[in-house]
């Protein structure tokens, strides 16, 4: 199996998804697209995970290889493609699959919990979720639920938290279970300006100095990630002629 991440700054790797894919003896690869690198073909990796960034997602000006990610988002996910949208990575998604990408009520960042809509209990990606866990989040904007998708789970602060589409092949998350403290650390060294008084707006030593969180948010991700690599083995077996 092949995993791909395209990552859009240099402080916003895959941290615990990269983990879990070597774990798995899975290739990993990347494109850095902050450094100009060109995308590959779809036909060369399994699964595609778009990370964070701190740019937005209509920036195209001022990033302009936002446009060519999107399409090449729109040809993994016609491809039928595992992809895992997280943060900016999620609002791509919702973007290309005919959403819409808004500015957010309350900036959110730091640790607040995620509750489990109806329909995400029911979803086979989180299967083995509560139906309330712990979270990351750093966001600003929101998307709308593109048409097809399932909106799986909301915050206080934000009602779209998740969102899956093609059977769960394709999930956005808004929030963050990737991240690890050294992650953390790295974000809060380059985005420290963020950090002012808000009601949704944890300081920097009150997001690293919960360690029980880190744990329980790389449990997570490890849980989702193997519900969607089921989701993908019980697609094969389906459907024996299809090509990943």
């Amino acid at each position: 199996m092949k995993l791909h991440y395209l990552q859009h700054v240099p402080f916003e790797g895959p941290a615990n998804v990269g983990d879990w894919a070597q774990n798995q003896g899975w290739d990993l690869s990347a494109t850095h697209l902050y450094r100009g690198e060109n995308l590959p073909a779809t036909s060369e990796f399994d699964w595609l995970v778009v990370m964070g960034g701190p740019m937005n997602i209509y920036e195209e000006d001022r990033y302009p290889f936002l446009a060519a990610e999107k399409k090449f988002i729109q040809k993994a996910i016609e491809a039928n493609k595992l992809v895992l949208g997280i943060c900016l990575g999620a609002q791509l998604i919702a973007d290309v699959l005919g959403g819409s990408v808004t500015r957010n009520r309350h900036k959110e960042i730091g640790w607040f919990p995620v509750s489990l809509r109806p329909e995400g209990m029911e979803s086979a990606v989180f299967t083995s979720f509560p139906p309330e866990f712990a979270a990351l989040h750093w966001h600003g904007d929101t998307f709308s639920l593109p048409p097809g998708a399932a909106m799986v789970a909301q915050s206080t602060a934000c009602p779209a938290q998740a969102f899956t589409y093609n059977g769960g092949r394709v999930v956005a998350l808004q929030f963050h279970l990737e991240s690890s403290p050294d992650s953390v650390r790295l974000l809060i060294e380059n985005c420290s300006d963020e950090l002012v008084e808000g009601e949704f707006i944890q300081k920097a030593d009150a997001i690293l100095e919960k360690r029980e969180n880190f744990s329980s948010i790389h449990y997570s991700m490890r849980t989702l990630l193997e519900n969607m690599k089921k989701i993908q083995t019980a697609s094969i077996r389906k459907s024996p002629f299809l090509l990943h």
